[in-house]
């Protein structure tokens, strides 16, 4: 089985994990302003089957991007594990094939990652503006990742998803890999009507699959009724064949345990065919990201 989403850090790499905690979308983060080691990621899957993962960019300093993938690539050589790699890119550069030159030399990255998130909320923003998924050049450069063969890994909130529809519409050679099930903040009956009416316009695009991850990420903790609702609704939505299931580890382990949490998920599935769970937990991940 494949953990499509993780991360792994040293805690001097990462600007936001150095200094006072800021306010962030999971909570209080202090236990995990430390290194969070491969060893560590490997001794936390123990037990659960899962043989492959998928490395996710972690906020490096921006000018350290390639610095980040190539790290990742020596650990992943030395230690296994982690099959493919999702590095960072500045789309909104004029033009960012540059960028995506010094990544390309490195033979486990599959896509590129930059959070395009924008919320009301200013504790929920990450983007600067709500709508850089319809920004021209952003669209353009998004574009250029079909000559790497990598795909994007698109992370927006639902409020966010018809500009994403558009944008993924506008690359239909490059394949969309939407983070966290498209983010489901607002649990309210008019949050999850507009979540629903997001998630259907993604689904209407051929060329967008999604995570199922990080569904503790707003209630800060590991809950098994809800994780089973995203994955049903999700996979009614986009069809298991284009879903895949990631931890979010370590961000997750604030509140639950790999194995608490991965038996959550594959609980949640319990009610879909062999099939579907065979897709959702390690077919999907292994098509997509070519692992």
């Amino acid at each position: 089985m494949i953990d499509a989403h993780h991360h792994i850090w040293r805690q001097a790499d990462l600007p936001w994990l150095i200094g006072p905690e800021q306010p962030r979308i999971f909570g209080p983060y202090r236990a995990i302003m430390r290194d969070y080691s491969i060893r560590e990621y490997q001794a936390d899957l123990a037990g659960t089957g899962i043989a492959k993962s998928v490395y996710v960019q972690a906020n490096w300093a921006p000018n350290w991007a390639a610095d980040e993938v190539a790290w990742v690539q020596e650990i992943a050589e030395e230690h296994g594990t982690i099959a493919g790699i999702v590095g960072y890119a500045d789309f909104t550069e004029r033009d960012v094939t540059a960028q995506l030159d010094k990544l390309k030399r490195h033979d486990r990255m599959r896509g590129i990652r930059q959070q395009l998130h924008w919320h009301e909320n200013p504790l929920y923003r990450f983007a600067k503006t709500p709508d850089l998924a319809r920004d021209e050049t952003v669209q353009k450069n998004v574009a250029r990742l079909a000559d790497y063969g990598w795909s994007f890994d698109l992370q927006v909130f639902p409020g966010q998803m018809e500009g994403a529809a558009e944008l993924a519409r506008a690359c239909p050679e490059v394949t969309f890999i939407l983070q966290h099930a498209g983010m489901k903040e607002d649990r309210s009956e008019a949050g999850d009507a507009a979540w629903r009416d997001g998630m259907k316009r993604l689904a209407d695009c051929p060329n967008v699959v999604t995570k199922l991850s990080a569904f503790g990420t707003f209630i800060h903790r590991n809950d098994p009724t809800f994780i089973e609702e995203m994955i049903l609704a999700t996979e009614k939505l986009f069809g298991a064949e284009r879903c895949m299931y990631g931890s979010n580890f370590p961000i997750e382990k604030l509140w639950t345990s790999y194995t608490e949490l991965f038996n959550a998920f594959r609980a949640g599935a319990k009610s879909l065919s062999a099939k579907k769970q065979s897709a959702i937990f390690n077919d999907t991940a292994a098509r997509i990201y070519r692992l």
